[in-house]
């Protein structure tokens, strides 16, 4: 069953009443080069299990379940089930959740399902979702070596930027912190049906498991970070004045205690430096 044929694809959608629906981000890849490349690059392979989020009529899901030893895959959207029934029928080794990922057990559907194997994450990410389920992922600790998801190009671009330059953001240093990522190869609006209005690129965040901070740092790390990012128009100082209650005062003495200016505003600080800084600032707050 080609599942990247537009006509194959609307025989299987119709004959299941499915419309595509905007607000879970539906967009099905058409282009039959996308999903084996995805596969390739994001660890299925034997002696992997991969947690796929997001199946949509199942072509990523096949492309992985043909080469790691077993697929669990979580789909939020019911209407899908009997779909994927049809489309997978010919594969054992892939499990359905049909949950919303936020809520969902992920420790237990990795350490229940891929028993003896390691294991990695592969999606093709609605764009309303991307930052919350990639920091899920990252902030859970899950065993996982791998994260490879095809996110919006600009999120892509955001993603990989270098920590402490202007394109940074909050997700930049979230998934700085955590691993390595890196941009894998474009995908073009036309790849997907229906086509939606912006083009996508597929990245890999390669999983760090060496425990950088405490976890009370780390809580705090990422107050400061979020807190930072939110007015990040505003100095650093101003916005962990208001957002985190510190004394101006105190964020002024930690900064220069680290040689850094009082008018920095947090892009342009390095991984080092907010780690630096969270120590200190910890002293400080309530």
């Amino acid at each position: 069953m080609n599942l990247t044929n537009i006509g194959t694809v609307k025989d299987i959608l119709g004959r299941h009443g499915f419309n595509f629906s905007k607000g879970l981000g539906q967009n099905f890849l058409i282009n039959p080069d996308i999903c084996p490349k995805i596969a390739e690059m994001g660890n299925a392979r034997e002696g992997y299990g991969v947690l796929e989020i997001g199946t949509g009529i199942g072509v990523l899901t096949k492309e992985l379940a043909l080469r790691a030893d077993k697929v669990s895959a979580v789909e939020i959207d019911t209407r899908l089930m009997p779909v994927l029934d049809e489309t997978l029928k010919e594969f054992d080794n892939i499990k359905i959740y049909n949950e919303d990922v936020m809520k969902a057990d992920l420790h237990k559907i990795i350490s229940e399902d891929f028993a003896g194997l390691r294991a990695a994450v592969c999606a093709n990410l609605p764009y309303y979702i991307t930052s919350p389920v990639i920091m899920l992922l990252l902030e859970s600790h899950l065993p996982i070596d791998s994260i490879t998801v095809m996110v919006q190009k600009e999120a892509a671009q955001r993603l990989c930027a270098k920590v402490g330059s202007r394109e940074s953001g909050a997700i930049t240093v979230g998934v700085n912190y955590y691993g390595t990522v890196k941009q894998l190869f474009g995908v073009s609006r036309g790849s997907f049906m229906p086509s939606p209005n912006v083009d996508s690129a597929v990245i890999r965040i390669d999983i760090d498991r060496e425990q950088r901070l405490s976890p009370e740092e780390e809580k705090f790390f990422f107050r400061m970070v979020k807190a930072g990012f939110s007015q990040r128009r505003k100095t650093l100082a101003n916005s962990l004045c208001s957002m985190l209650g510190i004394a101006k005062n105190d964020v002024y003495t930690s900064l220069s205690d680290l040689g850094i200016s009082e008018s920095v505003r947090i892009e342009a600080l390095t991984m080092e430096q907010l780690m630096a800084l969270t120590k200190v600032l910890m002293n400080y707050s309530k």
